[in-house]
């Protein structure tokens, strides 16, 4: 079994395709991944953030600590090369299962049932 990119959102911007940041090397965007396996119904969200070095630079000075998990960090924002990478990301990864991919993903991204406790 295999996870396939169903589409990506951002709940901060409309459309990503065509975003541009305010200021070029300064960004952090919250994306949400819908995936699901390849040629079944269902999808499931897995969260990141894109951001910049600039961007991190300034969280942690203005909050003094960061979190790393769940970042991807790029030099200058290109959505086309970020999608790319998350596709290129999800085609390496292989399972049993969806709860094994799912996991897998949720290494990208968070998974929305991450904590998730039957």
């Amino acid at each position: 079994m295999k996870p396939r990119i169903k589409y990506i959102h951002s709940p901060d911007v409309h459309d990503l395709a065509t975003y541009q940041p305010e200021v070029i090397d300064d960004f952090g965007i919250l994306f949400q991944i819908i995936a699901g396996p390849d040629g079944a119904p269902g999808e499931e969200s897995f969260d990141l953030v894109v951001c910049s070095p600039k961007w991190i630079t300034r969280v942690v000075e203005t909050q003094k600590i960061l979190i790393g998990r769940h970042h991807l960090i790029v030099e200058g924002y290109d959505y086309i090369r970020v999608r790319a990478f998350l596709e290129k990301q999800c085609e390496d990864i292989t399972g049993d299962s969806w709860e094994e991919i799912a996991a897998k993903l949720g290494q990208i991204g968070k998974w929305e049932f991450e904590d998730y406790r039957k």
